[in-house]
């Protein structure tokens, strides 16, 4: 297939099963402008589709990184107004919401990281009512990627930037199964894969499950009616949709207050703009007591000092070893990819969608029910070939939920 063909299968991956999009319904897409072409197949392939109204949030890697070397502190600390009230007004009138990311793993370096945590602290107070509508699944969102020159040639370095741009469109390709004849019906059965593990992890509701791997040695209590999710998910009026694509995890909520133990990452975080890489955390009753890291310490500790939550986790996630993008061995260098080849945890905030009841809880139900709560969502790999996971039953009986970083699970 051409690379045109490869663009309109994408386009149409990301419309019908990545946010489902329904005829009538608006969709506000978020897309860079270096990746136009792509965006501009998309809306097509959405007012094709029924879409009312295409909105498109256009983002400028170039200019963000003027704004961070030249702005004022003070229009650092600011979102004006308008802008989170279009956000807001699209997530009340049901539109669907889909995020083109081309990201520059590298963009801040150089930049102090004390104008990067305040910036970053503005957006996500700013987008606090907006987060509610997707984190709660009230409206269907779905995030996909496409090449920049930056963030290929970060993957491959020693390509030239036509050639790598061209390789990170192949990994994509192929990752997403847009290769695929049919990529629809694909991931149609990839989500019947994923059900069926998400289908055992609830029925078995571990009270705890036990993380051990070289570096790591990890046990996180779950909440009582904690929910795992993962694949495609379902607003709270029932339209199918899928939040990421590519997608290879079942999630669920940890115990806001029962994480113990230390864990050590196996993959670099790109975060704010920058680099996190070799780090680790010590957990004491769900607070990060202690953490180190060989690169990107000081973004680390600004992403810890962020808020009280920002030391917690939210999310604990599993994914076999041999994901597709684990067994590519590349490293991707964003968080979309990288955590889909890699067990993850996430710091900050939980979904309340991942407790039962929990949409319809506000901020004090879920911290009773053990829902941690934060401006930040931050997820970070700690999967590796050798990781063993065991779940803790009610009775105080464990069972072998992974070993030697595979589902030890007949899932049959």
């Amino acid at each position: 297939m051409s690379h045109t063909t490869h663009l309109e299968k994408y386009a149409d991956l990301a419309i019908e099963t990545g946010v489902n999009l329904q005829e009538g319904q608006a969709l506000m897409l978020n897309a860079p402008v270096d990746g136009a072409e792509f965006a501009r197949i998309v809306a097509k392939k959405a007012y094709e589709r029924g879409a009312k109204n295409v909105h498109v949030n256009w983002t400028d890697d170039a200019l963000r990184r003027m704004k961070f070397e030249h702005a004022p502190m003070e229009e650092l600390e600011e979102v004006p107004q308008w802008q989170v009230d279009k956000l807001n007004s699209f997530a009340k009138g049901g539109a669907a919401v889909l995020s083109i990311r081309a990201e520059n793993p590298d963009l801040l370096n150089g930049i102090e990281a004390k104008r990067i945590q305040v910036a970053n602290k503005a957006s996500a107070e700013a987008m606090k009512e907006f987060r509610q509508y997707t984190m709660n699944d009230h409206i269907p969102w779905s995030i996909v990627a496409i090449p920049n020159e930056e963030w290929a040639q970060k993957v491959f370095p020693e390509s030239s930037k036509e050639e790598a741009v061209a390789k990170l469109w192949e990994q994509i390709f192929t990752i997403t199964r847009v290769a695929k004849e049919d990529p629809i019906e694909a991931w149609n059965e990839h989500n019947d894969v994923l059900a069926q593990a998400r289908a055992f992890m609830n029925k078995k509701q571990f009270k705890k499950l036990i993380y051990k791997s070289e570096g790591t040695n990890l046990e996180v209590e779950l909440p009582e009616g904690h929910i795992w999710k993962g694949g495609s998910s379902e607003t709270t009026k029932g339209q199918t949709f899928n939040p990421n694509i590519p997608t290879e995890e079942v999630f669920t909520v940890p115990h806001k207050y029962g994480v113990n133990g230390t864990v050590a990452s196996k993959k670099p975080l790109s975060y704010g703009g920058n680099l996190i890489d070799n780090f680790s955390f010590t957990f004491e009753n769900g607070k990060v007591v202690d953490f180190s890291a060989e690169q990107g310490e000081e973004a680390l500790q600004n992403l810890l000092d962020m808020d009280e939550g920002a030391r917690r986790l939210g999310e604990l996630a599993i994914v076999p070893h041999s994901s597709p993008i684990s067994q590519s061995g590349v490293i991707f260098y964003n968080t979309l990819y990288d955590e889909n080849a890699s067990c993850h945890l996430a710091l900050g905030k939980g979904y309340p969608s991942t407790i039962k009841g929990g949409a319809d809880m506000d901020d004090e139900q879920l911290d009773k029910n053990g829902v941690n709560n934060s401006l930040v969502h931050v997820d970070f790999m700690m999967g590796s070939a050798d990781l063993a996971i065991d779940g803790e039953l009610a009775d105080g009986s464990t069972v072998p939920v992974f070993r030697n970083g595979e589902w030890a699970i007949d899932f049959d």
